[in-house]
C-alpha cells in the first residue's frame, strides 16, 4: 500500500493537489493523510491580541481545524467512491515544514504531495514559499503541482542529473514504479558540452540504468547555458509531464532553492515538480 502525506490550507490550490493525488494513485491502494499545520494561525493573531488567552485561542483554531479536516475527509470519500482509497486527518500545532517532517517519519511516508501556492502565497516566489521550504527541508520525496496543471498520466518524464550523485535507492523505487505503472520515458538530462563521463559518472549512470529498469530510459545531452532555461526548453519542446530533480549538498537543486532570489532563476515549470531527497532517512 501507498503511503501519501498531503498538506492542506484548505485553499483551492491545495484542493487541486490533492484531486492530483487521488487520479494519479487511483489504481493503487493507497492511504491519504491530509496534514493541516496551524501554528500560524495561532501566533498570528495572538501577537496582534498583545498575547492574551493563547492557550484559548489554541484549542479554537484546533477545533475549527479538526472540524474542516473531517468535513474534507467525508467530501473526498463522497465524492471519489474509490474503495482502493483511504483518508486518515492529521493536525499539528507545529509549522508547517516540522509537521511534515514529524508526520513523514511517524507514517513512513512515500511520497508528500502539495500544491505550490496558499492562501498567503508570495507570487514573487517562484514556488511559493511554503512548498520551497518544504523541498529544502523534508526528508521525503516531494512533488508539487502547479495551481493551473490538468492532471495527466505523466508518460513523460525529465530527470536532469550531472551523473555525480550516488542515488538513493528508496527515491529511485518511487520513479520506478512509477514509471512501470503509466509505462513512462524518463528523460535522463545531461546539461554539458561533453559527451564524455568520468568514471564516476559512468557508474552512477549504470546505477541509474539498473534502479529504473522499469522504465524506458533516454539519456540527452544539451548544451550548457542558463541551466533553468535549457530545462525548460527541453519540458516545452518534449511535451514532458514530470520535473524530476534531486535535492542534495551541492547540486544544482541545492544551489537553486538556497538562492535569496529565487524568483530570478526562472524556474516556473508548468508540470508537476518532483524533488528526491538525497539525504539519509
Amino acid at each position: 500500500m501507498r503511503t501519501i502525506l498531503i498538506p492542506t490550507d484548505f485553499s483551492p490550490n491545495a484542493m487541486h493537489a490533492i484531486q492530483y493525488a487521488m487520479d494519479l494513485f487511483k489504481c493503487e491502494r493507497t492511504k491519504f493523510y491530509l496534514l493541516n499545520a496551524y501554528a500560524e494561525d495561532v501566533y498570528g493573531p495572538y501577537k496582534k491580541n498583545n498575547g492574551v488567552a493563547l492557550e484559548r485561542l489554541k484549542i479554537s483554531v484546533k477545533k475549527k481545524v479538526d472540524i474542516a479536516l473531517d468535513e474534507l475527509k467525508e467530501k473526498l470519500i463522497e465524492k471519489e467512491h474509490n474503495p482502493k482509497h483511504s483518508y486518515k486527518v492529521v493536525s499539528a500545532f507545529e509549522s508547517l515544514v516540522d509537521a511534515v517532517n514529524d508526520s513523514v517519519n511517524q507514517i513512513n511516508a512515500d511520497l508528500v504531495i502539495m500544491g505550490t501556492q496558499g492562501q498567503s502565497a508570495d507570487k514573487k516566489i517562484t514556488f511559493g514559499s511554503h512548498t520551497v521550504q518544504v523541498f529544502k527541508y523534508v526528508q521525503c520525496p516531494v512533488l508539487a503541482i502547479p495551481e493551473n496543471f490538468e492532471y495527466q498520466p505523466p508518460k513523460k518524464i525529465v530527470f536532469p542529473t550531472d551523473y555525480m550523485l550516488p542515488y538513493k535507492r528508496r527515491e529511485l523505487k518511487l520513479l520506478n514504479t512509477l514509471a512501470a505503472d503509466f509505462k513512462s520515458e524518463i528523460h535522463c538530462l545531461y546539461i554539458s558540452d561533453f559527451d564524455n563521463l568520468s568514471h564516476r559518472q559512468i557508474d552512477n549512470r549504470r546505477f541509474l540504468k539498473e534502479e529504473l529498469s522499469r522504465a524506458s530510459l533516454f539519456f540527452e545531452t544539451t548544451p550548457v547555458k542558463n541551466k533553468a532555461r535549457a530545462i525548460l526548453e527541453y519540458i516545452s519542446q518534449n511535451g514532458m509531464h514530470i520535473l524530476v530533480m534531486v535535492n542534495a549538498r551541492h547540486s544544482f537543486m541545492e544551489d537553486m532553492l538556497y538562492r535569496s532570489t529565487v524568483d530570478e532563476i526562472g524556474l516556473h515549470p508548468k508540470i508537476p515538480f518532483l524533488v528526491m531527497q538525497n539525504l539519509p532517512r
